[in-house]
């Protein structure tokens, strides 16, 4: 059971996709990425709604994943829950982002480095689920180690 390589892998991979995501989110609100992101939404026929959804979800995810990276050692109860949560919602935006690339109407100079297959929601997305793994796994050896020790205790009192 090599925890600590787990927790490095979760921590860097965490930190990696919160600076990517805040980093996409808030490009979007200058030029030229603004045009572009609205332009992908628009094309793709999505509601005007999810232009402003999309800007703030990518910065609460980039912050979901940088923050409890930055504070393990002062929330470490918290940190796997809001690392899990900001993953899954990783993986729901970058299958929005693979829905939007797929979109005949999307033309390709309107996408991340113009490339049409979406090989980097994707990629990012394998990420998010690498995330998910650890974290639900990391999650699942405490919560054993606990139920072993407390049925430990019980055989020991009675």
């Amino acid at each position: 059971m090599n925890r600590p390589q787990d927790n490095t892998t979760l921590r860097n991979n965490s930190m990696f996709l919160g600076v990517f995501m805040f980093m996409f989110g808030f490009l979007k609100y200058f030029e030229p990425f603004r045009t572009m992101f609205e332009a992908q939404i628009t094309e793709s026929g999505m509601p005007r709604l999810s232009i402003p959804l999309g800007k703030v979800g990518e910065l609460a995810i980039g912050l979901g994943l940088l923050l409890p990276a930055s504070f393990r050692r002062e929330i470490p109860h918290l940190y796997r829950p809001i690392v899990f949560v900001a993953s899954a919602g990783l993986v729901v935006n970058m299958g929005v982002a693979t829905y939007v690339h797929v979109q005949p109407e999307v033309p390709a100079n309107v996408l991340p480095l113009g490339v049409k297959p979406p090989f980097i929601p994707l990629f990012v997305m394998s990420l998010a689920v690498v995330n998910l793994y650890q974290a639900c796994r990391g999650n699942g050896r405490q919560i054993h180690g606990q139920a072993e020790t407390a049925r430990g205790f019980g055989r020991l009192q009675t």
